[in-house]
Parts: C-alpha cells; sequence; structure tokens
C-alpha cells in the first residue's frame, strides 16, 4: 500500500511538472473559494450570535414601560443586524404605523443580502472548477495520443510519455470535481445558515412592527 501511494505521488509530481497550467489555475481557484468560504462562516457566525429572542424580550418590556430611549440606546451598544433592525423601527416609534413599517422594511432589504453576500459565487465557482479539469483531462489525453503516435521514441519512452499523459489527464479531473464537491456542499452549509438568518430578521421585524403599533395601541 505504501509502495502504491509513493508511485502515485511521484506520477502527480510528474504530471505536474509535464504541464501545470491546469491545475494551477484550480489550485487559484481552490484558494478562492477556501477564501469565501471561511470569510462567510466567520461572518455568519459572529454577525449574527446574537439571541434574537431573548433581546426582543429585553426591548418588550423596556417599550412596554416607555423607555423607548433606553431601547434605541441598548440597540446601540452594538453594530449587529438585529439590533440595527430594532433600531430603524424605535426611532419611528412615535412616527405611526406606516412610518415604522416603511423604517423597517427597508432597513430589512439592507440588511437581508448581506447574509447571503458571495455564497451564489460558489456555484459558479464550482463550474469553473470542473471545467479547468475538464481542459486538463483534455491536454493530458492530447499527451497520450501523442505519445502513442510519436516516431523514433523507445518503448521505455512511450510508456514514460503515455504514464505522464494518463496521470495529468486523471490527476486534473479529480482536481476539478474536489473542488466542484466541495463548493457545492460549503453552498448549501452556507445558503442554509443564510436562509435562517433572513428568515429571524424578518420574524424581528414582525415582531417589532407589532410591539410599537398593534402593542402599544392597545395599551
Amino acid at each position: 500500500m505504501q509502495l502504491i501511494l509513493v508511485a502515485a505521488e511521484g506520477q502527480l509530481i510528474d504530471a505536474f511538472k509535464h504541464n501545470p497550467t491546469f491545475m494551477v489555475l484550480n489550485l487559484i481557484t481552490s484558494a478562492i473559494v477556501l477564501t469565501i468560504v471561511v470569510e462567510r462562516f466567520i461572518f455568519q457566525s459572529s454577525r449574527y450570535r446574537v439571541n434574537s429572542k431573548e433581546f426582543f424580550a429585553q426591548i418588550k418590556k423596556l417599550v412596554a414601560a416607555g423607555n423607548i430611549d433606553r431601547a434605541i440606546k441598548l440597540c446601540e451598544a452594538s453594530d449587529y443586524p438585529i439590533l440595527q433592525l430594532v433600531k430603524a423601527g424605535l426611532t419611528h416609534a412615535n412616527k405611526g404605523a406606516d412610518e415604522v413599517d416603511a423604517a423597517l422594511s427597508e432597513k430589512l432589504g439592507e440588511l437581508k443580502p448581506e447574509a447571503e453576500k458571495r455564497v451564489g459565487a460558489l456555484w459558479s465557482l464550482a463550474n469553473i472548477a470542473t471545467l479547468i479539469g475538464l481542459l486538463g483531462t483534455v491536454s493530458g489525453l492530447i499527451a497520450t495520443f501523442a505519445a502513442i503516435a510519436a516516431p523514433g521514441l523507445s518503448p521505455s519512452d512511450k510508456q514514460a510519455m503515455l504514464s505522464n499523459g494518463i496521470a495529468e489527464a486523471m490527476y486534473n479531473t479529480a482536481l476539478g470535481l474536489g473542488i466542484a464537491v466541495f463548493c457545492m456542499i460549503a453552498h448549501v452549509l452556507l445558503h442554509t445558515r443564510a436562509k435562517n438568518i433572513q428568515h429571524d430578521l424578518e420574524g424581528t421585524v414582525e415582531r417589532t412592527f407589532n410591539l410599537l403599533t398593534i402593542q402599544r395601541t392597545g395599551q
């Protein structure tokens, strides 16, 4: 088994030396993919870590007590999107239901796209990686057929060229497909998290609107 791994590693190095163009392109693609995935996971985990229900319970108590200014200051304690959204409603609390609704809708329109920003690019990068891998595969096959048809070469030289061409084709295929699969898995995870975040933002808008209009009017 160890000998097989050593041989495979040697073939990979030889294939890379023979024609590194498409492998390098896919390595650059993989670096871009990793950057996007890490940045989005950190962004989603850090910017939306507020417990919206617990936070809103505090806001509800302050609004019920008539402490709108104090509730606004609580929202200004950080720049988390949930806090910004509630603040947008609180700053228009005394301007009527239409003003509150407009302010909340406008702020929601600003915040929702941020949750899914750059996530959609992963699908495009998956396709790009697959196509680059396919180009590398075709390049390797061309080298393979050239080795078979090459005149004046010894059988050992033809065998070496044939081996390098096939290795180049297979490794490019594997690299392209591996990056594409990773992109798709990351997209599913990040897209699902983004939808949950957006659903939470929409729920916060509804609760804030009800708190500042219906519930306050009924007091």
